[in-house]
């Protein structure tokens, strides 16, 4: 058996590849021509789709004929600059300055004035606290018993040997009451004519 004759092949001196595809010489005639037919169309439609601009200056006529199919395309512009006169903002700034100087030092004013009413205040209180103290104390001392003895004695009363005392639930009388003998102090006001 031959090797021409057993694919139907009629190369000289090439065998039929194990795989079963075309030899090297049919491949590279066939590639080669559909190769360039591929990359000719992938060009002329890469040019279309995505135009540079030395591929738009090469082809005027393509470019004016997509660019009359499509709407013009819209961009936003910018707004027009503001021109604000600056003679009045350079005012509004100065007054806003003046002004925040002026209500700190009437803030720090106010809190110098009330820090004095409060230390007069505090003067105040600590002069009244001394004389609450005072009066406290010249209180307990009346109320002690040496001094309640002292101050009856001075009013002219005498001391009751055998008092009589009355029950206030039922209102009884415990005890006879009988009037206390006895001569006023020496130091009592009665004596003097009053």
């Amino acid at each position: 058996m031959n090797v021409d004759k057993r694919d139907g092949r009629d190369a000289v001196g090439q065998r039929a590849p194990r795989s079963g595809g075309r030899t090297t010489a049919q491949r590279s005639t066939r590639t080669t021509t559909a190769g360039d037919d591929r990359r000719q169309e992938t060009r002329a439609r890469g040019a279309r789709e995505f135009p540079t601009q030395g591929n738009a200056a090469l082809r005027p006529a393509e470019r004016t004929r997509t660019t009359d199919a499509t709407a013009p395309r819209l961009r936003v512009a910018p707004p027009p600059p503001v021109r604000v006169p600056r003679a009045p903002f350079a005012g509004l700034i100065v007054v806003l300055v003046v002004g925040g100087v002026l209500g700190i030092l009437a803030v720090n004013t106010k809190i110098n004035e009330n820090a004095f009413r409060l230390e007069k205040l505090e003067q105040q209180q600590a002069r009244l606290d001394v004389d609450e103290q005072e009066l406290k104390k010249e209180i307990a001392d009346q109320k002690a018993p040496g001094n309640l003895t002292a101050n009856a004695r001075r009013l002219g009363l005498v001391e009751s040997e055998d008092p009589a005392y009355i029950r206030l639930p039922d209102g009884k009388m415990i005890g006879v009451p009988r009037p206390a003998e006895g001569a006023p102090s020496i130091t009592s006001q009665q004596g003097n004519g009053g």
